[in-house]
């Protein structure tokens, strides 16, 4: 195996937590608060992307910077007790941390909103890294060392791939296997349940 340390990014959203509930609680927070209409349950089927572009499908042009730092002001009390961990998302965490690597969080979400997720639900991630979405993770990325990237979505994949790590993605967002396979991961697991398996197997075959 190379002798560099072993380094794992994982995505946030729909690949080690399950923030819908959360976000779906933002958004109708924010149209009582405003009057917008967010469909919240629409806005939820496409995580992902950063809360801009989402903002972008509902208020015009000028108002979504405005309407985007609402969004982040009033998430800490409206998404985090809500969001739980995705199965098998400490298990994969810990199974890096088992094979002697680290496990480095890159995700689109707002910095200090990934970091309290990640402490109010107890994963041990190493380096929580925010603000950061498809092609853009690769600075993160290279930066820590990641040779593996986990997500959920093809911007992740992109993500890896522009970070020259391997794609590992899991078809539990609002992405398809098959959307994720001819994104160009390079394996695709039903959920993170099969991530310690499959890490055994990626560090045996490099050793």
């Amino acid at each position: 195996m190379s002798s560099r340390p072993l380094t794992v990014g994982f995505d946030l959203d729909m690949t080690l937590i399950d923030s819908r509930p959360g976000i779906r609680a933002v958004h109708r927070a924010i149209s009582t608060a405003t009057g917008v209409h967010i469909d919240a349950d629409l806005a939820v089927s496409r995580l992902g992307p950063p809360i801009d572009e989402e903002m972008a499908h509902w208020v015009p042009a000028e108002r979504v910077a405005e309407m985007s730092d609402l969004y982040r002001a009033m998430y800490p009390d409206h998404a985090i007790a809500a969001t739980l961990a995705m199965p098998g998302a400490r298990e994969a965490v810990d199974a890096v941390h088992a094979a002697g690597g680290r496990a480095v969080v890159v995700t689109a979400k707002h910095q200090p909103n990934a970091l309290l997720h990640i402490r109010h639900l107890g994963i041990e991630a190493d380096v929580v890294v925010g603000d950061l979405w498809a092609e853009g993770k690769a600075e993160a990325l290279r930066l820590h060392g990641a040779s593996v990237y986990v997500g959920d979505h093809v911007g992740d994949v992109r993500g890896a791939r522009a970070a020259d790590a391997l794609s590992v993605a899991v078809a539990t967002g609002p992405c398809s296997a098959d959307e994720l396979r001819a994104a160009g991961a390079h394996t695709v697991l039903a959920g993170l349940g099969e991530f310690p398996k499959w890490l055994d197997d990626h560090i045996a075959v490099a050793a």
